[in-house]
């Protein structure tokens, strides 16, 4: 699960699950598209995105050895 924020809200922080991702996209504002089709506009750039992903997929790596 990664944080993100919603686009123009700030305040209002929310946790997405990182295994339903199928695409990121900056258009220019940032545009995750998930494997049902949904799509979720966050304040968070691509590269911070694909980082918090990557950082979550690591830990999740970590603690099944």
């Amino acid at each position: 699960m990664i944080k993100l924020t919603k686009f123009k809200s700030h305040d209002h922080d929310f946790v997405l699950n990182a295994e339903l991702i199928e695409t990121i996209e900056e258009t220019p504002d940032t545009v995750i598209t998930l494997t049902n089709g949904k799509k979720l506009i966050v304040a968070e750039g691509m590269d911070e995105v694909v980082r918090r992903v990557m950082e979550y997929r690591r830990a999740m790596f970590r603690n099944t050895r």
